[in-house]
């Protein structure tokens, strides 16, 4: 009893360093991705916006200055104003919060549900693996954005609702995901040996199967959140999302676009920073797929 007490012992801290020198390569080859690096330093950019925002604007978001209506980009005013001359910049360091924390919130919805959904539908029987991915066909038969819109119109306008709906937009991809990494790891030795012991199916699902399911998960996270704050962007657009007089990008950007003539840089500075940013999401996730799976490993 004594002997296989200090074999397990053994086991784990030899196990221990094993699982921190993995992360640490993944780390080291991340670092030498050079696309995957672009993206995060854009990331890490939006995040520094968000959370430093009314720090680093030089107005209000809502404060008006009708002698500047219109104000094309000076020192004054680094981005221009707008319509109400209230200050570009500073609205789009307010709007950033409003992106990053409606794509987070969005995403982990979609992860949760999407990823729980698709290991029961994995690792389940053949009637509930029906029922679950059948239902998510069904989600995937609409469009994304035209999805989105028709559940807003059930729940209403709002940055809350405007969360909920693309959240639920999102579930059928995370499912799918995780069902498939289900099926390809399920009949492994190590999920049978632990089957055999009398673990149970929850314990099996928590403990062995999702560790093993988590790369894909992390990649589609990334490439999610780029696709989450651009649909926040065109919910907003379209009067759905964020409401007015809170500062939004795709809100700003359908205030611009009939100045777009007479004042170009209502539309172009929203739309730039929309741009970055969803290429940085999307940056970042090529770079987490080539280091995290290695059939696409260069080095």
């Amino acid at each position: 009893m004594a002997e296989g007490a200090v074999t397990q012992m053994n086991a784990i801290t030899q196990a221990e360093p094993a699982s921190r020198g993995l992360w640490r390569d993944i780390a080291s080859r991340f670092l030498r991705h050079r696309v995957g690096m672009f993206g995060a330093s854009l990331v890490l950019i939006l995040l520094i916006m968000a959370l430093f925002g009314p720090l680093l604007a030089p107005y209000q978001p809502n404060q008006m200055e009708f002698t500047a209506a219109f104000a094309p980009p000076s020192l004054a005013h680094p981005m221009g104003a707008d319509d109400f001359g209230r200050d570009i910049l500073s609205r789009i360091l307010y709007g950033a919060r409003v992106s990053l924390l409606v794509g987070v919130i969005s995403v982990t919805i979609a992860a949760t549900v999407g990823t729980t959904l698709g290991m029961i539908a994995g690792y389940g029987k053949r009637l509930p693996d029906e029922i679950i991915m059948r239902s998510m066909d069904v989600l995937f038969a609409f469009p994304t954005i035209l999805l989105a819109i028709a559940i807003m119109a059930i729940l209403g306008r709002g940055v809350t609702n405007a969360m909920i709906a693309i959240g639920i937009v999102y579930i059928p991809i995370f499912a799918r995901i995780a069902r498939g990494a289900v099926l390809s790891i399920k009949n492994n030795e190590f999920v049978q040996a632990a089957r055999a012991l009398g673990a149970g199916d929850s314990h099996i699902l928590r403990v062995h199967i999702f560790p093993n399911i988590l790369a894909p998960l992390i990649v589609e996270t990334s490439l999610s959140l780029s696709f989450a704050i651009l649909a926040e962007a065109a919910l907003s657009f379209f009067g759905l999302g964020t409401q007015p007089p809170d500062p939004s990008w795709g809100r700003m950007l359908s205030e611009g676009r009939q100045f777009f003539q007479q004042s170009i840089w209502l539309g172009i500075f929203p739309g730039l920073a929309i741009m970055l940013t969803v290429m940085g999401f999307n940056f970042l996730g090529d770079g987490l797929r080539d280091v995290l799976d290695p059939r696409t490993r260069r080095d």
